[in-house]
């Protein structure tokens, strides 16, 4: 999951929306360093991702990507599920349109940033004023993203190439987020994340 999922499953969780955005950016255990609704956060976070790693429609769709992008494959499914939940935010939460969503987490997360790391803070300066969350729904905002991420990261430059396996697998990669996401949803509803 990236960063729409972690915070629409915190919501329907009842989780800190902060925790759960900040998690990648904390190693270790946070304990010391968060208040315990940030650690709680923190640490469903890294549930989900365990989790979301060894679903089985998730394994079956690293395997549909080439040899030479199946190393990053986790990365760009991460970002491929919120392409998906962005697209289709109206049938997944209709009572919470996606722009005050939007709005929610962002007023949520600002209240850790004077604490927080650098590249968090970083990351919230875009996230935010450049309305990621919404235009994940574009797939060339897909790819920018992609070609964002191996800009940054030399050892990720596959992430390049991944779009086109995306492209090639899209609509079966759609049905695989409507199989596995609605159940994610109501794990979260139950706190069984």
């Amino acid at each position: 999951m990236n960063f729409l999922a972690h915070l629409h499953l915190a919501h329907l969780a009842d989780s800190s929306l902060s925790g759960n955005l900040l998690a990648d950016f904390v190693r270790g255990n946070p304990a010391d360093s968060w208040p315990a609704e940030v650690v709680d956060g923190i640490f469903m976070h890294r549930r989900i991702d365990v989790l979301t790693d060894n679903l089985p429609e998730v394994k079956e769709a690293k395997e549909w990507f080439r040899p030479e992008t199946r190393r990053v494959a986790p990365i760009t499914l991460d970002v491929m599920w919120d392409h998906f939940l962005s697209r289709h935010w109206t049938q997944i939460s209709p009572e919470f349109p996606l722009q005050s969503f939007v709005g929610y987490a962002h007023a949520q997360v600002s209240t850790i940033l004077p604490d927080s790391p650098p590249r968090f803070v970083n990351l919230n300066d875009y996230l935010w004023s450049e309305k990621w969350l919404e235009r994940y729904r574009d797939m060339d905002f897909i790819q920018n993203v992609l070609n964002g991420m191996a800009s940054r990261r030399p050892r990720l430059d596959a992430l390049r190439d991944s779009w086109y396996d995306l492209d090639h697998h899209y609509d079966a990669l759609e049905a695989r987020f409507w199989r596995f996401y609605p159940r994610m949803m109501e794990q979260a509803k139950n706190k069984q994340l």
